[in-house]
């Protein structure tokens, strides 16, 4: 059984994982009105992404025997400014998603719950790989910012990615 003060954060996380495939879902569909249609299908991916790692945590908790509190998602913003803008949106909320990992690993191990911990630690290294993904396109439309046909580029390369 989960502690019912981890229980009630697990429910809050699910809440937060919805919200974040709705952040990325509305940054995709504005991605997509200003013609980055390969952002956009990053985005696109990555609301996918959010939307799974939501199952996994609901899952986790009916095979551990808990109900889930379903709490609301707050609607996002339907537009977030220039490419590098969003991106360092991105940045900044996946960072949130780390601290909200690590403050929810550290309260399942001072509840004395091995199993959550052990099933966080799946998230702790999703959240490295997802910062330095992020990173490294921040980073690369910076080096670009002054040639918009490289932005343009980078817009086509990142698109291909696939869930």
């Amino acid at each position: 059984m989960i502690p019912e003060k981890l229980k009630a954060a697990l429910d809050e996380h699910v809440s937060a994982e919805i919200g974040a495939a709705y952040l990325y879902l509305a940054m995709s569909a504005d991605f997509e009105s200003k013609a980055y249609k390969g952002f956009g299908r990053w985005m696109r991916v990555q609301f996918q992404e959010e939307m799974a790692h939501a199952t996994k945590f609901v899952d986790y908790m009916l095979a551990r025997g808990a109900s889930i509190g379903w709490k609301d998602a707050k609607a996002p913003a339907t537009s977030f400014g220039t490419a590098l803008e969003t991106f360092e949106k991105t940045l900044a909320h996946e960072k949130d998603v780390t601290a909200r990992i690590h403050k929810l690993y550290h309260l399942a191990a001072a509840e004395g719950d091995t199993a959550t911990q052990v099933f966080l630690q799946w998230f702790v290294t999703e959240q490295v790989e997802e910062e330095a993904r992020v990173t490294e396109i921040v980073d690369k439309i910076r080096m670009v910012a002054d040639r918009p046909g490289a932005v343009l580029y980078l817009d086509k390369e990142y698109g291909k990615r696939t869930a």
